[in-house]
């Protein structure tokens, strides 16, 4: 008797394989770092976005028969969602990740549902509930025991500030983006504006990549193969087959299910850099971890109530 599986165990699958392959975009950076001193943010996000640049044009066309009336405003604000969601937090996150573990980066990043809930209230003017708060409270409380106990023991201590500041910045940005996006998806479709704004990411790092490198072709061919294969991996691996993954998943078991499956994904990271980078954490960073993760899905749980 052949197995089956249900629409939600699939869109489930889906979602955590995502949860798995967006988990291992801090382990391809630093090894690409490890590599060559002439790798920097700048430089291995072109090879990222440069090598899922057609498929996300394709993706674009694909679906391009699902938008709606548009307006140049809407055109507008698909270019901005793009270059901050995956441009301009990407590279703050390559930036930071230059200077700090990739466990705690991702931790950091993870934040980003609490920016997203504390604008949409703000904006809004919806009252944050008790949960809402006491959520908030264990994110950051986590984040900043996990910080402290690494900045006793980071290597580069002088800019371990600045690393940590950056990947904040990122999840701020990626907290904006996400803000944007549900009258973006409206106009333009879920997989169609996927398909825009990912390509317009791709094409604005591209841009920054050839302004800000003096003979960018003559740099390309002297990196080592192997960073253009992490540089590749990320590209094809990290940004465009989960993404994909992502959309499936949520078209079976919805955002929020996805979201909550997610939330596995700072511990995936840390047991990836556990393995491939030597990285460890004490007992106060796990706890630091846990309290992150349980508020993360706290918010999640509360975003519902608010009314956008």
């Amino acid at each position: 008797m052949p197995i089956s599986f249900s629409r939600n165990q699939i869109g489930s699958v889906f979602a955590l394989c995502a949860a798995f392959l967006f988990s291992s975009k801090a382990i391809f950076i630093k090894q690409a770092y490890a590599l060559s001193s002439q790798v920097d943010a700048t430089v291995l996000m072109a090879l990222r976005m440069g090598s899922a640049l057609p498929f996300f044009l394709f993706m674009a066309w694909y679906f391009r028969k699902q938008r709606q009336a548009l307006q140049p405003k809407d055109w507008g604000l698909l270019v901005i969602a793009g270059l901050l969601g995956y441009y301009f937090a990407s590279w703050l996150d390559f930036i930071g990740l230059m200077y700090i573990s990739a466990s705690l980066e991702r931790i950091i990043l993870f934040l980003y549902p609490t920016l997203t809930v504390l604008a949409s209230s703000i904006i809004y003017k919806q009252p944050l509930r008790l949960k809402a708060y006491i959520a908030i409270l264990l994110s950051y409380g986590g984040t900043v025991i996990v910080m402290l106990q690494e900045q006793n023991h980071a290597p580069m201590q002088s800019n371990f500030w600045l690393g940590a500041s950056l990947v904040f910045a990122s999840a701020v940005a990626f907290a904006c983006y996400l803000l944007l996006t549900p009258r973006l998806i409206e106009k333009f479709g879920a997989s169609n504006f996927t398909g825009l704004a990912l390509s317009i990411a791709c094409i604005g790092t591209l841009v920054h990549f050839l302004i800000a490198t003096p003979q960018p072709l003559h740099l390309l061919a002297q990196l080592p193969v192997g960073v253009w294969a992490y540089g590749i991996g990320l590209g094809l691996f990290v940004t465009v087959l989960p993404t994909m993954l992502l959309m499936q998943s949520i078209a079976r078991i919805g955002a929020s299910q996805s979201a909550m499956i997610a939330a596995i994904g700072p511990i995936l990271t840390i047991l990836l850099a556990v393995l491939f980078l030597n990285e460890h954490l004490n007992l106060w960073q796990w706890l630091g971890c846990a309290l992150n993760i349980i508020g993360i899905m706290l918010i999640s749980l509360s975003k519902h109530r608010l009314k956008h």
